[in-house]
């Protein structure tokens, strides 16, 4: 309690020698020196922000109207550099405050010119300055000639195709992969559109999934190809995993017509696990168990090992029991006419 006691008259006496500053003679001189020296600054950086200066600006560039089947073999630049002067109070405005339109350059003007377009960026000039002060000044602009090579390419469609590795929690496994669109329409010249059979994804990599995964994944790029639309929606259904035992027949395959084959048991038991949305779908008529003749005909042993011939595709893991079963050969007579 005396801590607290004397943390307050500390505190106290503190305000109070604050307070007593604040109404002295030395106070109120040291406002009024505060206050001149900031209406000083003010009047500096007026007469500061009122000389020209230069500096560089950039502004966004983009094309519109390229179609479906122009493949393009060169990079347009994302933006135009370009300085300018100006008083330092304009130039602010540009730098803090204020945003361009991108310049958009239509590709269907130049149709019929070529497969290789060059545009001196001085021709832009005019677009730059119509967002411009009238008082600013352009005095150059970098890049000075934009490029624009392109082919024309003939399109087929090729499926997608997830690329990476991703891996469930234990009990999970991933039971189907959608894709929205499953197939993508892709142009390029013939060297690369004969050997292009499928559009990979962008690599996806991601550990200890336990629910559906849905994700919106780009093409991975090739050069001198174009992806229309050049990204697929992914959908990662996940499910997890239950046990289940059935009873399954054992055939006997590849027996002569006089010959019979008894088992015992006739029926052995073929555990798995399988998803739960699938659980109630596998039934006994989706597995075949056989044993085949040729490997009976030269066995001494009574007993037999049984063989899963058809799996259904919706399990793994798959267990026969008993592994031996015991058996017998039966011989049948047929009449003749």
């Amino acid at each position: 309690m005396s801590d607290k006691r004397n943390i307050r008259i500390r505190y106290s006496g503190i305000l109070e020698k604050i307070r007593n500053f604040m109404l002295s003679d030395k106070s109120r001189e040291f406002l009024i020196f505060l206050f001149f020296a900031f209406v000083s600054f003010c009047f500096w950086l007026l007469q500061v922000l009122n000389d020209d200066y230069e500096t560089e600006l950039s502004i966004p560039v983009k094309m519109k109207n390229v179609p479906e089947s122009v493949v393009m073999t060169s990079e347009l630049p994302t933006e135009l550099r370009f300085g300018v002067k100006d008083r330092g109070t304009v130039l602010a405005n540009y730098k803090l405050g204020h945003t361009f339109l991108p310049i958009t350059i239509d590709f269907s003007e130049f149709i019929g010119r070529g497969t290789h377009i060059q545009i001196p960026t001085q021709s832009l000039a005019n677009r730059i300055t119509s967002q411009l002060n009238q008082s600013t000044k352009i005095s150059v602009i970098e890049p000075d000639t934009l490029e624009i090579i392109y082919m024309q390419g003939k399109g087929k469609k090729v499926p997608v195709q997830l690329q990476g590795a991703v891996k469930t929690e234990r009990q999970y496994y991933i039971s189907n992969i959608t894709y929205s669109p499953d197939s993508l329409t892709v142009y390029a010249p013939n060297s690369i559109l004969d050997t292009l059979q499928v559009a990979y994804t962008q690599p996806l990599d991601m550990e200890n999934i336990s629910d559906t995964l849905r994700q919106k994944l780009d093409i991975m790029p090739i050069k001198g190809a174009r992806f229309i639309p050049s990204h697929s929606d992914i959908t990662l259904m996940v499910d997890v995993y239950a046990e289940k035992t059935l009873e399954v027949p054992v055939h006997g395959f590849g027996f002569p017509q006089d010959k019979v084959l008894r088992t015992f048991p006739s029926k052995v038991q073929v555990s798995f696990q399988v998803g739960l949305s699938h659980f109630k779908e596998v039934v006994p008529e989706d597995f075949i168990v056989e044993v085949d003749y040729k490997d009976l005909k030269d066995m001494d042993s009574e007993k037999c090992k049984p063989v899963l011939r058809v799996i259904s595709p919706y399990v793994n893991h798959v267990r026969i029991h008993p592994q031996e079963i015991d058996y017998i050969i039966e011989q049948q007579g047929f009449q003749h006419d």
